[in-house]
Formats: structure tokens, C-alpha cells, sequence
């Protein structure tokens, strides 16, 4: 229970929402592989359990998750690991994805495609790194504000950009419309735990984007991302789509805008907490509702 209470099991909806968006945009493809799909899911979801495995060594070392900080209790900051235990669990998880990794881009390409192999294998290896350096170790970007940037390149332009191109072997202008949305809105909850967390992350020194920009300048933030997601949505569903069907994915901006006018309504820090968890899953059926309106279409 203590590795499960780790691992953050809320989080990893969201993990794979940019995965499955990628598969769903590509479904209609001749060479369409469900051994692929599940070979990203999986490698996608284990990046983000290494990930919060090494958020918890980060934060835990460093001192940010503290008593003062409004968010669940961390497995190290409450003694239930040992700091060694739980850098081997990072190594172990580091390992298993790479693997993970190296046999779904085993599958998806054929001899010949060597340059393509090497390429997402360092992408993976890429992935294994930013997980860990987000709060771990000297330098950790997510210290530095440049957080926000790598959720919504990751969670974004690479799952949704390499998921497709793992599938067609090829990468089409309307569908960076839908990266643009997915990674938008995950850096969307990223603001939220962090406009949550602001004034225990500036006490120790944690600059994060929420931070710097103050409440008010972090709710500003918060409505371009959210609005923004909105318009890339719509951009991309009118390039990509034909028929009626297709438009289906618009009904999430019903709860995306609920969402954002509470957001904007909050006046206390710890208010925001309640809104993570919508926001993720509201981001998780969107990729959900193309999924089921692409297999509708294929």
C-alpha cells in the first residue's frame, strides 16, 4: 500500500490522456496497431509513476513537503520509505520503462527504420530524465518555473505527436490542434496544485509559475491556458472531423469553463485542491470522447 500511496494512482489519467488522443487521431490508419496503442499506454503510464516516485525523493529531500503544505502527506515526508528504498524503486521504475519503451518501438517500426528507432529511444531516455530532474537532484527544473513547460511539451506536442507517429509513421498539421489542447489543459492542472501550493513553495524557495506571477497573475495564466485549450479544441475538431459525430468532444467545455469560473471565484490556497482532480478527469474524457468518435468514424 505504501509503493500504491506512491505512485499517485489519481494522477495517471491524466498521464495517458495525450497517449490516447494520438492513438484515436491515427485509428482510421491502414496500419493501425493495438499492440502499439497498448505498448505506449503502458510505457506512459510507468513515466508517470517514475515521475511521481521521484517528485516524492525531490520534494521530500529538499524540504518543500513540509507540515506546512496543503496537499496529501508524501510516503517520505511521513517515514512510511526510507530515502534508499526509494530511489531503488526510482531505478526499478526507470528500468522497467525504458523497457517498456524499447519493445512498443520494437513493434512499431520495421528493420530498416533505424534512425527512427534510435530517435524514440532517446526520447525515451529523455522522458526518464525529465521525470526525475522535475524536483530531484541539483538544478531540478520544476524549481525554476520551467515546470509548466515541460508538462505541456511531454503531456502535450510529445505524447500526442510521437503516439501518432508511432502509429502512421508520419505527423499531420491538424493534429498538433489537439496536442496543443491536451497539454494546455494538463498545464492547466499543474497551475491549480501550484496556485495551491504558492505560499509553502515560495517559503522554501520553489519558484514555480504560479509563484512569480502571484494569485491573481496565476488566475489570468489560469484562463489562457483554459481558454485557449478551448480554441485549440475547436480549431482542430473543424480541421479533422466530418459529420456531426465528430463534434461530440465540444460538450467538454461545458465543465472546462464551470471549472475556470470556480478557479477564478477561489480566495484561499487550499480551495484549489478540490478542483484538481475534476480539471484531470474533465482532460481524461476528452481523450476518451475522441477515441470513441474516431472509432465511430474509421
Amino acid at each position: 500500500m505504501v509503493w500504491v500511496a506512491a505512485a499517485r494512482l489519481r494522477t495517471l489519467p491524466l498521464s495517458v490522456a495525450g497517449i490516447v488522443v494520438g492513438n484515436a487521431l491515427a485509428i482510421g490508419n491502414d496500419g493501425f496497431c493495438p499492440y502499439v496503442f497498448a505498448g505506449t499506454l503502458l510505457t506512459a503510464v510507468v513515466f508517470q509513476i517514475l515521475s511521481n516516485f521521484a517528485n516524492d525523493y525531490g520534494d521530500g529531500l529538499k524540504g518543500t513537503d513540509n507540515h506546512e503544505r496543503i496537499g496529501p502527506k508524501r510516503v517520505l515526508q511521513q517515514n512510511l520509505l526510507s530515502v534508499k528504498t526509494l530511489f531503488k524503486g526510482i531505478v526499478i521504475t526507470a528500468v522497467i520503462g525504458f523497457l517498456l519503451a524499447a519493445g512498443t518501438i520494437a513493434i512499431a517500426f520495421e528493420m530498416g527504420e533505424l534512425k527512427s528507432v534510435l530517435a524514440f529511444l532517446a526520447l525515451a531516455v529523455v522522458a526518464i530524465l525529465a521525470a526525475y530532474k522535475y524536483t530531484a537532484g541539483k538544478g531540478a527544473y520544476g524549481y525554476h518555473a520551467l515546470g509548466d513547460v515541460f508538462v505541456f511539451a511531454f503531456f502535450g506536442l510529445l505524447a500526442v505527436g510521437g503516439s501518432y507517429y508511432l502509429q502512421t509513421k508520419q505527423l499531420d498539421n491538424s493534429m498538433w490542434w489537439f496536442a496543443i489542447a491536451i497539454g494546455g489543459l494538463s498545464t492547466g492542472v499543474l497551475n491549480l496544485n501550484n496556485m495551491r501550493d504558492m505560499q509553502n513553495d515560495s517559503a522554501v524557495g520553489k519558484k514555480t509559475v504560479a509563484a512569480l506571477l502571484g494569485l491573481q497573475g496565476a488566475k489570468i495564466y489560469q484562463g489562457i491556458l483554459i481558454l485557449g485549450c478551448i480554441t485549440a479544441l475547436t480549431v482542430g475538431l473543424l480541421h479533422n472531423c466530418n459529420g456531426w459525430v465528430g463534434y461530440i468532444p465540444v460538450v467538454v467545455v461545458i465543465p472546462l469553463v464551470a471549472q475556470l469560473t470556480s478557479a477564478l471565484k477561489i480566495k484561499t490556497h487550499k480551495d484549489f485542491d478540490a478542483l484538481l482532480k475534476p480539471l484531470a478527469l474533465t482532460t481524461f474524457g476528452t481523450s476518451m470522447l475522441l477515441l470513441l468518435t474516431q472509432i465511430l468514424l474509421a
